[in-house]
């Protein structure tokens, strides 16, 4: 047997003893050592492979642990019997993902937030103390989320948006995009969804990804129309009422409490109330949310502070009704939160200390001067109308002796980056001649640059 034994070649950069654990566990995968065969004592192999006893006993070792090689008493070390490797499906190649469009000079992203407002050292210092303070938050918390942070969120809400809801009814989550997923699993009974259109495709991804039928309805200067709802068979709609994405528009108390009603007619019909960029608005003081208004229980809220603070800072939350909280606690109880306690404990002090108000407080102002400057810019464009500019961080420029694609093709040529309106409309035909633009991510003077680019693009 030891003469017939392939040895090894070894070489440079690898421990001996994993080479030779690696070349008799691919002789024994590839049928060159066969089931049962006996391996060289340890001895042996020492002799052979010009190696230590420990070499040799550490790479015997690995291999009879990962289950290649048997002990047998008093007989040495023998080959396991193996099955042989399945043969290979042909895969077709991947195709290579788009690069990031590193061409854009300006990206007028609906997205995006302005990095130099973030209190850096301030979230340093709280981020240093929730590590060095609270070494329990290594273990496992509430899948809510901790409760400390739940308490503040409650206490935020009820003196900025109106919203009443206890500590308990509120979930923790890693992004509006996964609590809204998590949402749909609470609710399997509702295959039609009512989404706003046009309307945040992310909605409309989340509808499909789990089975639902995406049933998209028309906004109106108001938001969602009440009457189509009624007409469309769906047991939950999700709106967008203090800001709808992307018109802007701010649904009146008039129309909310008719979405209301008709959630509270039947059993079981629940609104999802996205309120993604509430904090900020320009003309008027933030509007308060639905659920303060809901008396029936049936609004779910949806809130996140990715625009507000960072898109990397992924937490967001779910206000549920109390019944929905039945359904998560015995569904989604046997897991962990999604977001990191440390941050969880950060983003608690951030609140607390008044440091959330405050940079509330400097980035509106940053907003409000930014979309100031955008829009006077782009408005004094021959035919231009600005809408939806009113609070948020997008805002919609119409200019009819252009189409759509036209309007976006020629700012493309500028290197600079806008969005067609079509992009978020589904069965609505999009408001012609219409771009989106969004500002937060811009700079002053790149939003002065790119005014004068779009400008020249549209003149």
């Amino acid at each position: 047997m030891a003469e017939s034994f392939p040895l090894p070649v070894f070489h440079s950069g690898a421990p001996l003893y994993d080479q030779l654990y690696r070349h008799i566990a691919g002789a024994i995968q590839s049928g060159a050592l066969s089931p049962g065969a006996k391996l060289p004592s340890k001895r042996r192999m020492c002799a052979l492979a010009g190696v230590s006893m420990s070499t040799v006993e550490t790479a015997y070792s690995l291999l009879a642990a990962e289950g290649y090689v048997l002990a047998k008493p008093r007989s040495g070390y023998v080959c396991a019997d193996l099955l042989p490797p399945a043969p290979g499906l042909a895969v077709p190649p991947v195709r290579a993902a788009d690069p990031t469009p590193s061409r854009w000079a300006f990206d007028c992203s609906t997205s995006s937030v302005d990095v130099s407002a973030f209190p850096f050292s301030s979230w340093a210092r709280i981020t240093k103390e929730a590590v060095y303070e609270n070494p329990g938050l290594l273990q496992r918390g509430h899948p809510q989320g901790d409760e400390p942070l739940r308490a503040a969120l409650a206490s935020l809400l009820a003196q900025y948006r109106g919203v009443r809801c206890d500590p308990e009814q509120i979930v923790v989550g890693a992004g509006a995009d996964y609590l809204l997923s998590l949402l749909l699993q609470l609710l399997p009974e509702q295959r039609a969804v009512a989404l706003e259109d046009p309307g945040y495709p992310a909605a409309y991804a989340a509808a499909t990804l789990h089975g639902r039928q995406a049933v998209p309805l028309p906004v109106d200067g108001e938001g969602m129309c009440p009457e189509a709802l009624a007409d469309s068979g769906a047991g939950l709609a999700y709106v967008t009422p203090s800001h709808q994405f992307p018109l802007g528009v701010t649904m009146p108390v008039g129309r909310r409490s008719r979405l209301l009603h008709w959630a509270a007619s039947a059993p079981d019909r629940w609104i999802i109330e996205d309120d993604y960029d509430s904090e900020f608005r320009w003309s008027s003081r933030p509007i308060p949310a639905m659920q303060g208004l809901d008396r029936a229980g049936r609004v779910v809220y949806l809130g996140t502070f990715s625009r507000s603070i960072a898109p990397a800072i992924r937490v967001a939350y779910l206000i549920l009704p109390r019944p929905l909280l039945e359904r998560y606690r015995s569904t989604f109880s046997h897991g962990a939160c999604t977001v990191s306690r440390f941050e969880q404990e950060s983003l608690r002090r951030f609140l607390v200390q008044g440091l959330y108000g405050r940079h509330l407080r400097r980035t509106g102002n940053l907003y409000r001067k930014k979309c100031a400057l955008f829009t006077g810019a782009l408005s004094n464009i021959p035919g231009a109308s600005i809408s939806g500019a009113e609070g948020g961080l997008h805002f919609l420029l119409t200019l009819p002796r252009f189409t759509e694609e036209e309007l976006v093709a020629r700012a493309a040529e500028k290197s600079v980056r806008v969005h067609p309106l079509s992009r978020y409309c589904h069965a609505a035909p999009p408001r012609l001649s219409t771009v989106v633009l969004g500002f937060a991510g811009l700079g002053m003077e790149e939003i002065g640059r790119a005014a004068e680019l779009l400008r020249e693009a549209w003149a």
